[in-house]
């Protein structure tokens, strides 16, 4: 082996890591943000909700799969409604009946005001000729106890009509909410969406609040930072800001601010160590304004946001 071979070994390794050190400190010159520019690590989220059960029931059948995408107002999922069917077949039946017995009272209360008429009539002319003297106090007591049983007999009349109404507005207003427990069962989509998670399955037996599907709202994605007091003291809602994700590095996806927590909190477990998780912050949520034009950005996937402290302009790679 030539003498001058650990030399020249000695001479290449010093070569590498100066090499190795100027591309280090190459990267963290050009990795370093301009004076202006704030960034915090996230993750992409999406309005979610929930498409549960209002009413317990076993689950008749589901109409979408995860994956597909739904309208505001599809008929996602229903509930088996057989025997609220029948209940409320029998409250209709309640009504019908209850409405024959409000016409048949009707006119018991017509025939007994007519009996009280012919009574009134009846206690004035025996009063006439008691006055006369042709008439003794007996007969004219007699008539007064008529007239009264008639007048009492128009107030029952008229209570059991009553009665009879308030028992119709029952019988409907019970058919009124069978009818809505029923429309309950029909499980629909209150926005358009994606589903993102089916949780049950037909045959299966659901309580008050049971889940049936996850869906997730693509055109509303958000990432949540959380930042010093001198960071989020110098923004408002409504500037613009970036986010970039972990797997689409290249594309800075264009955001506003949405909102800046009024108090501050402590660093969330989520973040990766403890001594982060025991600074104050403040949440800064981050809303996506044109989701749709990269449909590539999935909720979940980790990233970086980046917001301006000061009136300067986007890097190039934050165009």
């Amino acid at each position: 082996m030539s003498q001058h071979t650990p030399k020249l070994f000695a001479g290449a390794l010093i070569a590498l890591l100066l090499a190795a050190g100027g591309l280090g400190y190459w990267k963290s010159l050009h990795d370093r943000l301009p004076d202006g520019l704030s960034m915090g690590n996230g993750r992409l989220e999406a309005t979610e909700v929930q498409i549960a059960s209002k009413i317990p029931g076993r689950l008749a059948e589901v109409l979408v799969d995860e994956g597909d995408t739904v309208g505001k107002g599809q008929l996602l999922a229903r509930i088996d409604t057989r025997t609220l069917e029948a209940q409320r077949n029998q409250a209709e039946a309640e009504v019908l009946r209850a409405q024959e017995n409000y016409s048949a009272a009707q006119a018991n209360v017509q025939l007994r005001q007519s009996e009280l008429l012919l009574a009134s009539q009846e206690l004035k002319r025996v009063r006439e000729i008691f006055q006369r003297k042709y008439a003794s106090q007996q007969l004219l007591d007699q008539q007064q106890a008529r007239y009264d049983t008639a007048n009492s007999a128009v107030v029952a009349a008229r209570a059991q009509l009553a009665a009879i109404k308030a028992a119709i507005g029952a019988a409907q207003a019970q058919v009124a909410q069978l009818t809505s427990e029923i429309d309950d069962a029909s499980l629909r989509a209150p926005i358009d969406g994606v589903i993102q998670l089916r949780l049950a399955e037909p045959g299966e037996v659901l309580g008050a609040g049971g889940r049936v599907l996850m869906l997730i709202d693509p055109n509303d994605q958000y990432m949540n930072l959380y930042l010093p007091a001198s960071t989020t003291g110098r923004l408002a809602v409504g500037d613009q800001a970036r986010v970039v994700l972990d797997a689409l590095p290249e594309k800075a996806l264009p955001a506003k601010i949405t909102f800046v927590a009024a108090k501050a909190q402590f660093t969330p477990k989520q973040v990766e160590t403890r001594d982060e998780r025991q600074k104050l912050v403040f949440r800064v949520k981050l809303r996506l304004t044109e989701p749709s034009a990269v449909p590539q950005a999935k909720p979940g996937m980790p990233g970086a946001g980046y917001v301006r402290t000061a009136e300067v302009d986007w890097p190039a790679n934050l165009q």
